[in-house]
């Protein structure tokens, strides 16, 4: 099922409130890449991107590309200032030495105990699995931003993964269009509601097993 631009940008808005002054944060294409528009000006984090990037700024306004500067998903970016290109054995250097603080990323299925499947759907062509194996085994804390239903309206937040595995046990947080999910080892804690969703609702809509945490959060709509 579709995202429109504004479910997009709220949960884009809900995961810039995970990053903390000082991080070093992969940000994943989609969604993910909305993040920093959620950020304060001049707010002291550094953005990394597998192809050789640390301290990755905005997006290039239209007319100003730099055609040898782009994000992991080939968009024009920007450098902040004191950044660095890089080659990519520094890039996933980076990466496994455990020194990305929090990455974003999209998923197609996460289960209750934190599995990942988010790089191919057997029999599709894809364009290769990037850097997100080696990200969501290596980084320091792992989000996961995602449509909550497949294109079939099915559930993408499953007991077990019937994708192929990125990573096992590795995310720590889930955000979709209608809450907010913590991995802990009894399983899925939904911390966070959306208007006009309920407890009820993601109970109904989720294949996974949900406990409610003592105090939830409910975003409301703007």
């Amino acid at each position: 099922m579709g995202m429109g631009a504004e479910i997009r940008k709220k949960l884009a808005k809900r995961a810039a409130q995970e990053i903390k002054e000082g991080m070093l944060v992969n940000l994943g294409i989609g969604i993910p890449s909305l993040v920093p528009d959620f950020l304060p000006g001049n707010f002291p984090v550094m953005f990394h991107a597998e192809n050789g990037i640390i301290g990755m700024g905005p997006s290039s306004e239209p007319g100003k590309e730099d055609e040898n500067l782009c994000n992991a998903g080939g968009y024009p970016v920007t450098l902040q200032t004191g950044g660095l290109y890089c080659d990519g054995a520094m890039a996933f250097g980076i990466i496994r030495s455990k020194r990305i603080d929090l990455t974003i990323l999209g998923a197609l299925q996460v289960s209750e105990k934190g599995d990942l499947a988010n790089w191919i759907v057997p029999g599709k062509r894809v364009p290769g699995m990037g850097g997100a194996m080696e990200l969501a085994a290596k980084a320091k804390k792992v989000i996961v931003v995602m449509n909550h239903f497949d294109k079939s309206g099915t559930s993408k937040l499953v007991k077990a993964c019937t994708l192929p595995l990125t990573a096992p046990n590795c995310v720590h947080m889930i955000i979709t269009e209608i809450g907010v999910f913590n991995v802990t080892f009894e399983g899925l804690l939904l911390t966070d509601l959306f208007e006009p969703y309920t407890f009820a609702d993601v109970v109904a809509k989720t294949e996974a097993e949900v406990k409610r945490a003592k105090q939830i959060r409910i975003i409301k709509e703007r």
